[in-house]
This record gives structure tokens, sequence and C-alpha cells, in this order.
């Protein structure tokens, strides 16, 4: 028995209209770019922070905050290939060591003040890598609060510790 194609037997062959699925893709891919976490934007990939069972995300979202990367330089295998740590992307994306930033600290402070927020109100984020000594964020933070600064905040991996 010969097979007939019934697009040639007169009734019209069903096509599919692709524009309303397309609309939608583009719509959702729209929607999750806009409900994507920023948050990790403030990452820096040379910055590898310590893990702890206790971490949680911040409960609350913080209006005004300054955000420090202490960390080092690394090979391709995660390896440090400087020993010393680095303070990441603060100002003009320049790395500075963390204990000659006071000077940047107290611009960024000024800068708050010029668009009349109030200082007590910003909270720095200290995102220091797991093996930054910590009498360097100890005198990073002492710097801060010289400029000004009296809110802190510490970043760590949720996790067990390793």
């Amino acid at each position: 028995m010969a097979k007939r194609d019934r697009s040639s037997s007169g009734a019209p062959a069903a096509e599919i209209d692709m524009t309303p699925m397309i609309d939608i893709v583009f719509q959702l891919i729209a929607f999750f770019m806009v409900i994507t976490n920023f948050e990790q934007t403030q990452a820096d990939e040379r910055v590898k922070l310590p893990r702890d069972a206790l971490a949680k995300p911040a409960e609350v979202k913080v209006e005004h905050q300054v955000v420090l990367n202490v960390g080092f330089y690394r090979d391709m295998k995660g390896e440090k290939t400087d020993a010393q740590p680095w303070l990441f992307n603060f100002v003009d994306g320049e790395p500075v060591l963390p204990l000659s930033s006071g000077s940047q600290l107290k611009k960024e402070a000024k800068l708050f003040a010029n668009k009349q927020i109030d200082i007590k109100d910003v909270v720095v984020k200290v995102r220091a890598d797991s093996e930054v000594q910590t009498g360097i964020v100890q005198e990073l933070i002492k710097l801060c609060q010289d400029a000004g600064f009296e809110k802190f905040a510490m970043s760590a991996m949720s996790g067990p510790e390793e």
C-alpha cells in the first residue's frame, strides 16, 4: 500500500506558530537576569573565604556598604604566587596594600558624607582570605575606624571547616 502525502490530499498541513514560544523564553531569560543574586559581583576569585559551619547570609539587606576584598595573587592551580596580601577592587580597581589604605578609606568616608549619608549607617564588609593573618585584618579594621566607620561584617563560606 502506498503512503499518501497528506499535504497533497487537499487538507492544509498543520503549522505551529513559534512566535509566542520565543516571546515566553525571552521573558523568562529577562526575569531570571533580574532576580539573579548580584551579591556575587563583590566576590573576587583571589579571595578564598574561610569555611565555618555557623556562617549564614545576612538577614537584612544592607543599604550602604564598603566591601574590602583582602587576598593573594594566585596561579591557575590556586597556589599563592605572592606571600603579601593585597586589598583588591577597592579604589580604581588597583590593588593596594591593606595597611596603606588609610587615605583611601578616608576618601571613601568623605564620599558618603558628600552624599549626606551618615557614616555610622555604612557597613564595612571584610572579605578576607582564609590565609590572611588575623593581625592584618585587625589593623585594616582599625584603619576603617580611624576613617569614621563603625559597623563591620565579616564574610565566610558556610560548610564544615577544612
